[in-house]
């Protein structure tokens, strides 16, 4: 399996965990989700290895109207060119299209000096990421709870400064949970939680590491400084946005 499809399908299986409490539905080469009413998490990842069919976005269309939420599909950019006029035929519009680097783990960046510890306690770890991340308490708090999800805090003295997390699926650890408290930002601990991550990856056995990030963000800049390299986007479409 070449790259893209490689992400894809990883991030979909780890998407198929956030219905846990709700609803999951496999649909074809999609997972269709729905975390909790209103929730961001409510959508279909295309996993491949087939492109969805009319009868594919009929189903995930008839499951979001089941549960209340619009039809939100995310895709890498493999996947986008064979399913524009498709999408578009059928009102979807792209929402977001934040880059997707990759790290290949044969080399990794010098291991971070900055004191940094597993969290086992889910509801801390997302109340400390809230504080510093636009999304909120509820999708911080169900990232933390989501099976198989590895939580880290980067401490400074007694406080929690930074969060981050990891999730290794299918050979590929994909790092997310981002967030950097107020008061402790511009200090490096982004810096050296990527490192950190990588180096925990690479020991529990998997062989890339990929992390979605807004262009030209100070994030941006980081991952670019820890050896990740661009290779795609990941592209986000809702039926109906206004």
């Amino acid at each position: 399996m070449t790259l893209l499809p490689l992400v894809a399908h990883a991030e979909a299986e780890a998407h198929a965990r956030y219905g846990l409490s709700g609803a999951v539905v496999h649909i074809g080469p999609l997972v269709a989700v729905h975390a909790s009413p209103g929730s961001l998490l409510n959508a279909a990842w295309h996993g491949g290895p087939d492109l969805p069919q009319q009868r594919d976005l009929d189903a995930l269309e008839t499951f979001s109207r089941e549960h209340g939420q619009p039809a939100v599909l995310h895709m890498l950019s493999h996947a986008a060119p064979e399913l524009l006029d498709l999408l578009a035929d059928r009102g979807y519009q792209l929402r977001s299209s934040p880059h997707l680097y990759t790290h290949a783990l044969r080399t990794l960046p010098a291991p971070p000096t900055l004191d940094i510890r597993e969290e086992h306690d889910a509801g801390s770890w997302a109340k400390w990421s809230a504080e510093g991340f636009g999304g909120g308490l509820e999708i911080m708090q169900a990232v933390a709870r989501a099976p198989g999800t590895q939580l880290y805090t980067v401490w400074q003295g007694d406080e929690v400064a930074a969060t981050g997390a990891m999730s290794l699926i299918a050979g590929v650890a994909a790092l997310h949970g981002a967030s950097t408290r107020p008061a402790f930002r511009n200090q490096g601990a982004q810096s050296a939680l990527l490192a950190w991550r990588l180096h925990q990856a690479a020991a529990q056995g998997a062989k890339l590491a990929s992390v979605f990030v807004t262009p030209g963000t100070p994030s941006e800049r980081n991952i670019v400084r820890a050896g990740f390299v661009l290779s795609g986007l990941r592209l986000t479409f809702r039926q109906g946005l206004a």
